[in-house]
């Protein structure tokens, strides 16, 4: 059965959007830790310099570079150790399935950034432009 696009042209596109919707998403985790918005988090604001003040600052500013796609991989990199780290601390010991857990979100969120850390920024990307 023939793909859809044989030749792998639009692959760069797709991990374009990838990238940059699953920045977005990862964006709003740190505003709503940081800035209440779009709602404040169930538990509370969390106090500066805490271990999820600094989870939503890495939020804000890593997810803005994937978005932009500057430093894309060490930066995807990064994020995808976190979303691990999260995973663990916070889902892991409640179960071994995530969908039992709640750790779906960092589950993805991990290796989305596992990917593009090994593929790069794809099509859309500050590190993409030829200077």
């Amino acid at each position: 059965m023939p793909s859809l696009d044989s030749t792998g042209r639009l692959a760069p596109y797709a991990l374009a959007l990838l990238r940059i919707f699953t920045a977005l998403s990862f964006i709003s985790h740190g505003t709503q830790k940081l800035f209440g918005f779009p709602a404040p988090p169930s538990w509370g604001m969390p106090a500066a310099f805490t271990l999820p003040w600094t989870a939503g600052v890495l939020e804000i500013v890593g997810g803005t570079l994937v978005l932009v796609g500057f430093m894309a991989r060490p930066a995807a990199f990064v994020l995808s150790g976190m979303m691990a780290v999260a995973y663990w601390m916070a889902h892991g010991s409640k179960g071994f399935y995530p969908l039992l857990n709640g750790g779906e979100a960092a589950m993805l969120f991990c290796f989305i950034f596992l990917y593009i850390a090994a593929a790069g920024p794809g099509a859309f990307a500050i590190d993409s432009r030829k200077g």
